[in-house]
């Protein structure tokens, strides 16, 4: 469904500042597939798979307002090997794979699992059944 009040408008990027610049980097791409999408100087746009992005920017480029995301959340196929792949490259589950039937009119059934990435960002993976 489109938006009919802004034309064109969706989701296009979440964007962090870490400390970590390289291995962030290298976690999202070699870790978890992202590609990049643009890149330069003080920053890279990843492309998570479907043109939803990651923008990364090394901690110090520019003054943020606030830390205001509660989380980031990846669509995907299967969450127990996207959390394992993310474990595998250094991220912390905090909450395992799990079977959840959100209440909502329809009943939503998912499956959603969280992890810490290596700059303290919330991800979650998230699949719609």
């Amino acid at each position: 469904m489109s938006n009919s009040i802004i034309a064109g408008c969706g989701f296009h990027h979440v964007a962090m500042k870490v400390a970590n610049f390289d291995q962030v980097v290298a976690f999202y791409t070699e870790g978890l597939g992202f590609s990049v999408k643009k890149q330069w100087p003080g920053a890279i746009m990843l492309d998570a798979g479907d043109g939803v992005c990651l923008e990364i920017f090394p901690d110090g480029r520019f003054e943020t307002v606030d830390n205001s995301y509660v989380h980031v959340a990846f669509k995907v196929d299967d969450v127990d090997a996207a959390l394992a792949r993310a474990a595998a490259y250094g991220a912390k589950i905090t909450i395992p794979p799990k079977d959840v039937d959100i209440a909502s009119d329809p009943v939503f059934p998912v499956r959603i699992a969280f992890c810490v990435g290596l700059s303290g960002e919330t991800i979650e993976f998230f699949h719609e059944k």
